[in-house]
């Protein structure tokens, strides 16, 4: 059966999102687990200037970030990067990778989120409990959003609308004390230009290595084209959405980081997993930490959410476009969601939850993973140029997609001061991708062959 034959027969995608959704999406996306929880550690590798960081992996994102509306505005169909690598280059084996490169980033954010998530519930809760109860109960917390992604995008939306609102709210609760302390004559606003490197690294090189990290912070806009199928007029609607929701997250990241190092020295910052925690306590000691804490916690639960939708949508769209098995694009009837993929990317995220470690492995190398995806992106934006549309859509300027590929690839480099551990990771997940692909060609081979 053909893909086109398949597309009569199969239930489409529900289109609920209009730009306003859309928006809190991107936002929503972008906000969550990176820079609650990786501040303290980029301002270990560069003390005060922590907010320099933040800055360039911002702008390394909105280079990446154009070539992406250009080429979904041309293509608004879901499977994102692995969609353009497919028509850009045509190899199956390049599609496939890229595809698991793309769904393994976002399946090990939701792991490291769910994680996070747990052990923020139980220290709520004021408990002290072991390490495999802080595991289970993450595995029921993906279960969960499992569930909640099931019952429908729509459903699942409106609950990452909530969900934003109060992660945005908690880092304006960061930026507001942070600039009250300063206007009081609380902190010191002379740590904002103090570069403090780790070890012995010149200024450019500790830069570097900390924007590595930073980058973790902002990836998430390159989700949202995977939701292209369930957007309204998408062509039209992604270009301003998707620059807004950017230009507003790296604002919010540049202003909690020069809040956090003016109250709190940068020593203190990078110790423990807690660090804008430690800039509530320092700037408002009255201020309800237990709040905090539970803000903190829906902050990297709607992470999770918005993950595991992404990765559910890639495996649909990519079923759809006959890479993997026709099975994963299935659509429920009754939901219309695509309920074997959402089953199958939980199975992944639990396994990955108990077996691949913590924050700063995992969300460095769902960097790592993005970083090689964009710069992939950056080219397929340049091959697809002589292939022509009949609709109007976004084009970008030739530089922007060579400055992006550059950017990304030397950003994925060892030279960065990149924890090797987090190719090991990296690499590990694409040899799964590997074996994976090798089953797929064998089982449509004799697919193919039972047809003839």
């Amino acid at each position: 059966m053909t893909g086109q034959e398949k597309q009569t027969t199969q239930p489409e995608l529900k289109r609920v999102m209009g730009p306003g959704l859309l928006l809190l999406f991107i936002i929503g996306d972008i906000l969550g687990t990176g820079i609650y929880a990786l501040t303290g550690q980029v301002a270990a590798k560069v003390g005060g200037i922590v907010w320099l960081p933040f800055l360039i992996a911002f702008a390394v994102a909105l280079l990446t970030a154009f070539s992406y509306l250009e080429l979904v505005t041309k293509y608004p169909k879901a499977a994102g990067a692995a969609l353009y690598t497919h028509k850009a280059f045509g190899v199956h084996f390049l599609t496939f990778i890229v595809a698991f490169a793309v769904m393994s980033s976002g399946i090990t954010s939701a792991s490291t989120a769910a994680r996070a998530f747990s052990a923020n519930f139980t220290a709520a809760l004021g408990l002290d409990v072991g390490d495999g109860m802080v595991v289970l109960i993450a595995v029921l917390f993906l279960v969960l959003v499992a569930a909640i992604n099931f019952r429908g995008v729509g459903e699942s939306v409106k609950l990452n609308v909530g969900l934003t609102m109060i992660e945005l709210t908690g880092l304006l609760i960061i930026i507001g004390i942070g600039f009250w302390a300063i206007f009081h004559g609380q902190g010191d606003v002379s740590r904002v230009t103090t570069f403090t490197p780790a070890g012995d690294s010149g200024v450019f090189w500790s830069v570097i290595a900390a924007t590595t990290l930073a980058f973790f912070a902002m990836v998430g806009f390159e989700d949202s084209v995977n939701m292209a199928e369930e957007c309204k007029d998408p062509s039209r609607i992604f270009p301003k959405v998707l620059l807004t929701g950017l230009l507003i997250t790296g604002v919010i990241y540049v202003l909690v980081s020069i809040a956090a190092i003016t109250l709190v020295p940068a020593g203190e910052l990078s110790e423990g997993e807690t660090p804008l925690l430690k800039v509530v306590q320092a700037g408002a000691p009255g201020f309800p930490i237990s709040i905090f804490g539970v803000i903190t916690m829906l902050a990297v639960a709607n992470s999770a959410l918005i993950n595991m939708m992404m990765a559910s949508r890639l495996l649909y769209g990519m079923a759809r476009e006959d890479v993997i098995p026709a099975i994963l694009g299935r659509v429920h009837h009754g939901r219309q969601t695509p309920y074997i993929a959402i089953g199958f990317t939980t199975l992944l995220a639990i396994g990955l939850l108990i077996f691949a470690g913590g924050v700063p492995q995992l969300g460095g190398t769902t960097a790592l993973l993005l970083l090689c995806v964009f710069a992939i992106v950056n080219i397929a934006v340049l091959v697809l140029r002589k292939d022509t549309v009949e609709h109007k859509h976004f084009r970008i300027p030739t530089v922007f997609p060579v400055l992006g590929a550059l950017t990304c690839t030397f950003l994925a480099g060892p030279w960065t001061g990149r924890d090797p551990v987090q190719y090991l990771i990296a690499g590990a997940l694409l040899g799964i991708g590997v074996v994976l692909w090798l089953a797929t060609v064998t089982i449509m081979r004799r697919t193919n062959a039972a047809r003839a």
